[in-house]
């Protein structure tokens, strides 16, 4: 097994492209809303891309629905991006967008609940267990990879029993992000939240009722086989935003974790790198967590054409009215104003041809086809 995984890994580093150290350049460097100089602010921005937290492979952890796979090496990329661009949300939203990781420890409780609420673990709320079991009713058996739209879907799933962060988690359809169905659905979550009792390793907050983080997932397809050029400035301009939680995407069976760009090239997360699981406990070792490489780039024309935007609406003393949906709107309209920039339709209103809206409600995880799927493509 272990000769099958240092395989796939060799895979990875022919095919990815990536391109090492960060270029001599003038221009500036964005990295989820933040603009850095690489030539007189590199520590300042590489403390910031540092401070992500990086979810990559493991292996060695308790067998996925008790007799499935214990690694998820060659088949998990896409949910490990799902959970990085998650985290983020979360960061940004109990500690700050502001604050920075230190590898000599001292770290803010906060954190550790974060952390710990992605550990590969069964009954940690956002693990690899729940994602992979959670996908089977996304028609997903456990060892298939995952598209950027799949994996959406099962985070807005998984945000329901999730207690401690309240985060709504809302996945637009067929380009289009309609507001109408925004505020039906904070209205409809609120009240999900409040019943749910605490089932996972993830704690209760007293966080006000009339008040949710809004997480916004936005599947695209900008091309056919590549990604259109019509799109680039668009999808460049996303990451200047504030809001920004970065972008899943990357190339044929192989996501990677989108967090900013500096001229015609996108700077990435890889999950690509396999490690041992981390046992769970108050001392986690937490430095496996953090990507202390400098920041992988490709050129933004090798993309492939389906990605999903993330966005978040996590402030206001860290939350978004549920009645007032006036930021959201202006958020989208700041890339929408400006020509050629519109990669998707903003909609006051549920189109009337759409079916109706369905509400969220917390499904049951599914435990069946816990077995290692045989995959119909290559895996790398």
């Amino acid at each position: 097994m272990e000769a099958v995984l240092a395989k796939y890994e060799n895979q990875i580093n022919v095919f990815s492209e990536f391109l090492e150290d960060l270029p001599d350049t003038d221009e500036p460097v964005w990295v989820l809303g933040e603009c850095y100089n690489a030539k007189t602010g590199k520590t300042e921005l590489l403390s910031d891309v540092h401070s992500r937290l990086w979810f990559t492979y493991r292996k060695k952890f308790s067998p996925i629905g008790g007799t499935g796979p214990s690694s998820d090496a060659g088949w998990g990329c896409m949910l490990r991006c799902g959970q990085m661009i998650l985290a983020q949300a979360l960061v940004c939203s109990q500690l700050g967008r502001a604050w920075r990781w230190r590898a000599q420890g001292g770290q803010p409780e906060k954190y550790h609940r974060i952390l710990h609420c992605f550990l590969d673990r069964k009954d940690s709320c956002y693990s690899i267990h729940q994602m992979a079991q959670m996908g089977v009713g996304e028609g997903k058996s456990v060892g298939e990879w995952y598209g950027p739209n799949t994996v959406a879907q099962v985070l807005k799933k998984l945000a329901l029993f999730d207690d401690w962060n309240s985060l709504a988690v809302y996945v637009s359809m067929d380009n289009t992000v309609v507001i109408e169905d925004i505020s039906t659905f904070f209205s409809l979550t609120c009240s999900i939240y409040t019943e749910h009792s605490e089932t996972t390793t993830c704690p209760h907050s007293q966080s006000h009722s009339d008040w949710r983080p809004l997480l916004l997932v936005i599947p695209l397809r900008m091309g056919i086989n590549h990604i259109n050029p019509v799109y680039i400035q668009a999808l460049k301009e996303c990451f200047k935003m504030p809001q920004s939680c970065g972008v899943l995407g990357g190339k044929p069976n192989l996501a990677y974790y989108f967090i900013g760009f500096v001229g015609e090239e996108l700077i990435y997360l890889d999950p690509h790198t396999t490690q041992s699981a981390v046992e769970a406990g108050s001392g986690v070792d937490d430095q496996s967590y953090h990507c202390l490489r400098s920041p992988r780039r490709m050129k933004i024309t090798n993309l492939d054409p389906s990605v999903a935007l993330v966005r978040s609406q996590l402030y206001v003393d860290g939350y978004c009215p549920v009645v007032d949906m006036s930021h959201v709107v202006v958020l989208f309209k700041e890339i929408q104003m400006k020509r050629n920039l519109r990669m998707f339709e903003l909609v006051e209103n549920h189109p009337p041809h759409w079916p109706p809206f369905v509400p969220p409600t917390k499904p049951e995880v599914q435990t069946t086809g816990a077995g290692m799927s045989i995959p119909t493509r290559q895996i790398h």
